[in-house]
């Protein structure tokens, strides 16, 4: 059975460092939500307050109606599954799978049914009296996974579990994470540093920095409408741009430095007024323009990454900055360095925030965050 998970007031101290200052989540029954941030953000501190394994120096934690700060770790019926896998090296695949439900002195039937169900889900079945040292990364993440399942947790808690395996293991084993927890249908909360990881598995994501949450929302909100300059720098690439917003006869345009106005047509009333802004511009929000009088902003080519599909410019605008932009590769020819390009802003997609980047001043941000 899954249960929501609130959050009120949390802090985490240690000594007199303070991790988590004043942290409220709220978590859906069901849902796939992913504690994301650099290194030392707090993410993983705040996983472990609610598994149990660290202390809670301030605020409530509950499952549903009850409150768990004090309830002891094992009582929590949480599944857990670590970095480093933690799977039993001297028991078989299957007897792993079996350890939590003989912890729960479930009948032997008992016992064998759920292995059986779980290992099937993982498509372990066939390997299941097999030891541990002889799988693979892949393998052994599976058969931590359906350990963790196999108890029928309220949550599964899950601490950068792809992070040991290699780049197309992540990428096959994070299918298989989405997919089976689609099927159990168990509220999961997973930490990560990987953007792309948790834009790939979340149904909501929370972004975290110096302890404090700083945008939550689909992949889709936070990607094209990040709450503050570092969401948006943390999300995807990002080329950063000094400006200004100017206002007249009723429409509202980022200055570029050179002169050149670009009209943004989705300002939030509050913030029509002149005053400094920084954009934020995606590498594929800068269009490159074949007639260089259409474009808004010149700039000569550094160097090219040719990745098959697409072809990322390192860019010297003329206004000083040094960007990065994404064209979609082309059968003739690249641009060659030292050449200079025209290009145009897409508008509708590039982002403006307030001079000191704690706001978004574009109408269509969703942020969850209730802290």
């Amino acid at each position: 059975m899954s249960v929501d998970i609130i959050i009120k007031h949390a802090c985490k101290k240690y000594g007199d460092t303070t991790i988590i200052p004043d942290l409220n989540l709220s978590i859906k029954k069901g849902e796939f939500f992913t504690l994301l941030g650099p290194s030392g953000c707090g993410k993983t501190t705040l996983l472990r307050m609610i598994a149990g394994f660290n202390s809670i120096e301030g605020g409530d934690f509950y499952f549903g109606d009850k409150r768990i700060n004090d309830l002891d770790p094992s009582k929590r019926n949480i599944g857990m599954v670590f970095q480093n896998y933690a799977i039993f090296p001297h028991l078989s695949v299957r007897k792993n799978v079996e350890f939590g439900l003989k912890n729960r002195k479930l009948e032997k039937a008992e016992i064998k049914t759920r292995a059986e169900k779980f290992l099937k889900l993982m498509q372990m079945d066939a390997l299941a009296n097999r030891m541990p040292e002889r799988l693979s990364g892949g393998q052994q993440q599976r058969v931590a996974l359906a350990r963790a399942l196999c108890i029928e947790p309220d949550v599964l808690l899950m601490d950068e579990p792809l992070s040991n395996l290699d780049a197309k293991l992540r990428v096959e084993m994070r299918a298989v994470i989405r997919e089976i927890q689609r099927n159990v249908g168990i509220t999961t909360v997973y930490v990560t540093h990987d953007q792309e990881e948790a834009m790939a598995v979340s149904d909501r994501i929370a972004v975290m920095n110096a302890g404090k949450i700083q945008h939550i929302g689909t992949p889709k909100n936070i990607y094209q409408r990040p709450a503050n300059l570092f969401v948006s720098t943390f999300i995807g690439r990002s080329n950063i741009i000094e400006g200004d917003l100017s206002v007249e006869n009723g429409n509202s345009y980022f200055k570029l430095k050179n002169g050149n106005k670009v009209q943004m047509n989705n300002v939030q009333k509050k913030y029509q007024s002149s005053q400094p802004v920084v954009a934020s511009v995606r590498p594929e929000e800068f269009l490159l323009c074949d007639d260089k009088k259409q474009g808004q902003i010149k700039g000569i080519v550094k160097d090219s990454v040719f990745l098959g599909l697409n072809t990322h410019y390192f860019v010297k605008l003329e206004t000083g900055e040094e960007i990065e932009i994404i064209q979609e590769s082309t059968i003739s020819s690249i641009i060659p360095s030292g050449a200079e390009i025209a290009l145009r802003l897409n508008a509708e997609k590039v982002n403006l925030f307030t001079e000191d980047g704690e706001s978004n001043i574009l109408e269509g941000v969703c942020n969850d965050n209730i802290a």
